[in-house]
């Protein structure tokens, strides 16, 4: 049972811009949108052509719809502050939005594991990969990620929830489970060990796939042909880059939670606390439909159906 002495949480980095803070909602805004709008996309360009329904297309949509997902549990609270003069918000919204973000954090941490393994498998066994890495199980490892992220911090959040609150205010821009923790009356030691508990698991749980894959793809491209090298290049670039992009973000918000960084400017305070919700989700769709030469001549079908008809004419 939530604790009924506070009924609201006030987000206290949030600064009176004036006027600045229309501009800063329009751009916040049109990244929302242009987030939800190309994840959206190559999720129902998966879905639609029966070409992409193979594995690592499906762990591509888990990943498109987590980016939805994690946004949507940050930008609508954050545009509403960002026009209010009065940046609070209600109980039963901040815990809802701490469960969001973190179990957002969790599938996309998990999900990037298990494309690790997947392309270990289509690199270093190509030739059993269609037995050992199918579409079934594809979906199956997707349902479990999800699960298993949303049964883990339901426990985390459960233990938050009931604790008796002495104050009220967040030093963020968004709720965040440890901050809250801090504002109880009771012992928290409980809440602390768990607390750390879940964290290291969190990171061990997919690191170690991540580690293990990444080693036996390094010892194939060392002792493989060029072939070989180029084809890991280019279908482990972006699956890298994501992954390193975003175990950043989360690392400085994980030690910014935890440490005292008042030494640091406010204004790259404020950045790298958003950074891992920001650019994660942009940067994945961008990347990947880029980067994987199947997504991007269907996207390019769909979005300029003429041009590729005329190339095939001249053709």
């Amino acid at each position: 049972m939530m604790n009924s002495s506070v009924y609201h949480f006030v987000l206290s980095t949030y600064v009176d811009v004036g006027n600045l803070k229309y501009l800063f909602f329009s751009l916040t805004a049109l990244l929302y949108l242009t987030i939800i709008v190309l994840n959206m996309f190559l999720v129902a360009v998966i879905c639609v052509h029966r070409s992409l329904h193979e594995p690592m297309y499906v762990f591509l949509c888990s990943l498109f719809v987590s980016e939805v997902y994690g946004s949507t549990g940050l930008f609508p609270l954050l545009l509403v502050q960002l026009l209010s003069d009065v940046h609070t918000v209600s109980v039963p919204f901040c815990f809802l939005q701490i469960f969001c973000l973190y179990t957002y954090a969790k599938v996309e941490f998990c999900n990037l594991a298990i494309m690790s393994y997947d392309r270990y498998l289509a690199i270093c066994h190509p030739l059993q990969y269609n037995t050992l890495m199918t579409f079934n199980k594809a979906v199956i490892c997707v349902c479990v990620i999800w699960v298993y992220s949303f049964i883990k911090f339901s426990i985390t959040l459960s233990l938050s929830v009931t604790l008796p609150l002495c104050g009220n205010v967040i030093h963020s821009l968004y709720c965040h489970n440890y901050l809250v923790v801090k504002l109880a009356c009771s012992d928290t030691k409980v809440n602390n060990i768990y607390g750390v508990f879940g964290t290291i698991l969190t990171i061990l749980v997919p690191l170690l796939p991540i580690v293990y894959s990444y080693s036996k793809i390094l010892q194939v491209c060392f002792s493989g042909s060029t072939q070989t090298r180029r084809k890991a290049v280019s279908t482990c670039a972006p699956h890298l880059a994501s992954l390193i992009n975003f175990s950043f973000g989360c690392m400085f918000e994980i030690l910014q939670a935890r440490f005292d960084t008042a030494s640091m400017p406010s204004m790259l305070r404020i950045i790298m606390s958003l950074y891992f919700l920001l650019i994660q989700p942009a940067l994945n769709p961008i990347m990947y439909g880029l980067q994987l030469s199947k997504i991007r001549k269907i996207c390019k079908h769909v979005l300029c159906p003429g041009v590729l008809s005329r190339d095939k004419e001249t053709l």
